[in-house]
């Protein structure tokens, strides 16, 4: 471990989140176990349960305040304090006298380690989960409500953090995160970039000890810790330019995007659940070119029923006011479990996820299809199925989609058939695309294409250099997606962190991409950004 960095030392990482955050800093530390004797077994098993009831209770509390991309990893969180496998040992050490306190650190410090160690990426990034449960049950047992507060604009330093810290942090007052460790890939990172908030990972080690201020940039990866004056004055300098900046990109949104040379481009967004878009207005996109439904499975009804989801989608139709919507069916699988769905499996990111989980439970499947059916009749609906590998699911789906549209007509019940694209994020897909010609459109996943076009997780911190969307290894299939999109006659899109990435954004519409969508938040920016660039000739 590096000496406390000096006065006004420039320390270079990461960039996870964009942006600038100067504050006082506030070390995250791990809570550390306290040092009671232990009391009976049968009372510090007691302990331990009472402890697993406020962790959950907190669990859930905190579900219903945060978005749906939030509340899935939450979800998950849940379902492993739920799991007697996990605190079995806890429980034989409080057996052989150990205190609740001691018992839960020894058992989730061995979990997290083997976690870390696994050679499945899924598997080591869940250990990140397993940390945030370590520290919640260790504040229960200590009597401690939550999370350690934070003064407002305080900028997190630690050697990583844990997603319910994030969640439970007040960051309206601004502020930033600065990780010894952590990947821009991360759970917390994206959570970050969602919110604004300014985010380095990567630092390394280094001692936290006298740190009282920090600069973070969160653009080019640099933070500053105990800054001088001179430092302070040339950040605030920046920051007023950056504000300038983002005050005039605003200009750009009720504009239809097109770069200097006068091409246009289609900019559409992202959503994870209806409530997204009452903030918005639809006139300052061109659709929306993912709306993702996991949202809709992670309720406390399990689930959900063909009425809510017809709800759900028909909200999101009425909103866009005639403009495309793709609705993703449901991705769960990998990193998004779903309770009573999907199955536990030795490398889930290559299993049953996306529409190989779908097919395989086509009970579940139907009453989707059956809740879109219905909901494309109030709207400029196109169904898209992640994760397709080969021409026979699309088949497959459309097979049981219209079966269902049968149905519901046979019901007396009006239903249309929308568009049948998928999504572009397995490389044989992108390798060979004129084999999937029956779909009626291609939307790039840009996240899953990369981290398997490069074999290196979107979660792991240690491969995370390796994890670049402009790679030219995945440029090359976004261009090949692209041409087989031409030759088929089919549109091509892109979402993902890419679009949003103005580094990265450049590259892929020289590669020919005219539809990017992209998260709201990241809307203006992207489309000032776009006003400014200029194609080749050939672009």
């Amino acid at each position: 471990m590096t000496g406390t960095p000096a006065t006004g030392q420039e320390l270079a990482g990461r960039a996870a989140s964009p942006g600038l955050a100067a504050g006082p800093v506030v070390v995250v530390d791990r809570v550390v176990a306290g040092t009671r004797p232990a009391g009976d077994p049968d009372a510090e098993a007691a302990r331990l349960s009472q402890a697993l009831e406020t962790a959950s209770a907190q669990i859930a509390g905190l579900m219903e305040t945060v978005d749906a991309e939030a509340a899935e990893m939450l979800e998950f969180q849940l379902a492993m304090l739920e799991d007697e496998e996990l605190t079995a040992p806890a429980r034989e050490a409080i057996a052989g006298g150990s205190s609740a306190d001691a018992a839960v650190a020894a058992a989730l410090d061995a979990a997290i380690a083997e976690y870390r160690a696994s050679q499945d990426e899924y598997f080591r990034a869940r250990s990140a989960d397993l940390a945030d449960i370590r520290e919640r049950l260790l504040r229960a047992l200590s009597g401690e409500e939550g999370a350690a507060g934070s003064m407002a604009g305080a900028v997190l330093v630690g050697t990583d953090l844990t997603p319910t810290r994030f969640l439970e942090t007040d960051w309206s007052a601004g502020g930033g995160i600065v990780l010894a460790e952590g990947s821009p890939s991360s759970h917390v990172a994206m959570l970050a970039r969602a919110r604004g908030v300014p985010m380095v990972t990567g630092l390394g080690a280094f001692d936290m000890s006298g740190l009282t201020e920090a600069l973070v940039d969160g653009d080019s990866g640099r933070v500053r810790f105990n800054p001088d004056e001179a430092a302070r004055r040339q950040h605030n300098e920046r920051a007023e330019v950056l504000a300038r900046e983002a005050e005039a990109a605003k200009t750009y949104l009720g504009r239809p995007a097109a770069t200097a040379c006068g091409v246009s481009i289609s900019v559409m967004i992202n959503v994870a659940a209806p409530e997204e878009v009452d903030a918005l207005d639809p006139s300052h996109c061109d659709g929306i070119g993912l709306m993702r439904t996991e949202f809709l499975f992670h309720g406390p009804g399990g689930l959900p029923d063909e009425e809510s989801q017809y709800r759900a989608y028909r909200k999101v139709l009425a909103w866009a006011d005639g403009r495309s919507v793709t609705i993703r069916t449901l991705d769960a699988g990998g990193d998004k479990p779903v309770p009573g769905l999907t199955v536990e499996e030795s490398n889930p990111f290559l299993g049953c996820r996306g529409i190989r989980l779908s097919l395989r439970r086509p009970d579940v499947f139907r009453v989707q299809l059956r809740a879109l059916a219905r909901a494309g009749c109030h709207g400029n609906l196109q169904v898209m199925l992640p994760m397709v590998s080969v021409p026979g699911e699309i088949t497959e789906a459309a097979r049981l989609l219209d079966d269902c549209i049968a149905e519901l007509r046979a019901e007396g019940r009006e239903a249309v058939r929308p568009p049948l694209g998928i999504m572009v994020e397995v490389p044989a897909v992108a390798v060979t695309p004129e084999r999937f010609g029956e779909a009626a459109f291609f939307s790039i996943g840009s996240n899953d294409l990369t981290q398997y076009v490069l074999a290196a997780g979107r979660d792991s911190p240690d491969v995370a250099e390796l994890g670049r969307a402009d790679d030219p290894a995945v440029l090359a299939l976004v261009a090949s997606t692209l041409r087989g999109g031409v030759a088929a006659r089919l549109p091509v899109s892109l979402c993902g962190d890419a679009g949003s990435d103005l580094a990265v954004l450049p590259k892929l519409l020289a590669c020919g991409l005219r539809r990017v969508s992209v998260a709201p938040a990241a809307l203006a920016r992207v489309k000032a950004a776009i006003a400014g660039m200029r194609l080749g000739d050939d672009g």
